[in-house]
């Protein structure tokens, strides 16, 4: 496939889709709302297991980005080599985020490795688009499981962001559990983190 043209490519991901498409699936996401052209069904495991067989290229990925299919979406991040994708382009991917699924996969297989993942995950954290926020939850909680340690200065400002977000009236429920799942990373990174995440804990009850 690294030899075809690109369009050519997209032909054959297409076709590899189609071969393992679980229509049972695709209908039950539509339901819950995934309004995407096309859905095929294809579960992330297998996604995943597509990917290694596809060329691993800036300009394929970018073209996948911008069809409105869920694997090609999903599939364009784990197929972006991570030394081509800059803070522009990403701010710009995140911009462009239509579903918390692309959100998962965008941080899991891609922003979470970048070296400007906490540049990022901090721009965002106030941000006032809820998509943002989550991507933002998301990549500190990978940062945390990955033991990278916030400065005092960042853990005030993340501690902060936590409690506006879990007081918020009308926040998206995924969201704030989103948001929660994070704070008790930050709490497993150590004993000072503990006792701060408890004492955010407390107050909200």
């Amino acid at each position: 496939m690294q030899n075809l043209p690109l369009e050519d490519q997209i032909r054959e991901i297409k076709k590899m889709l189609r071969a393992t498409m679980n229509g049972v699936l695709s209908g039950s996401m539509r339901q819950q709302g995934l309004t995407y052209r096309v859905n095929f069904g294809v579960d992330q495991p297998r996604l995943i297991e597509l990917s290694d067989e596809i060329p691993h290229t800036a300009a394929l990925a970018a073209k996948l980005w911008k069809e409105d299919i869920r694997e090609l979406r999903l599939l364009a991040p784990m197929l972006m080599p991570r030394d081509e994708m800059d803070e522009e382009l990403a701010l710009l991917w995140i911009e462009q985020l239509h579903f918390a699924e692309e959100a998962q996969v965008l941080v899991m297989h891609l922003l979470c490795h970048l070296p400007f993942a906490s540049d990022i995950a901090f721009r965002l954290v106030a941000s006032e688009q809820p998509m943002s926020r989550l991507v933002a939850w998301l990549l500190l909680g990978r940062l945390f499981m990955a033991q990278h340690r916030p400065s005092q200065r960042d853990a005030d400002e993340l501690l902060d962001h936590l409690e506006s977000e879990l007081t918020a009236q009308g926040n998206d429920p995924e969201l704030k559990r989103t948001a929660l799942n994070t704070l008790y990373k930050f709490m497993d990174l150590g004993a000072a983190e503990t006792a701060r995440g408890e004492r955010l804990l407390e107050s909200l009850s």
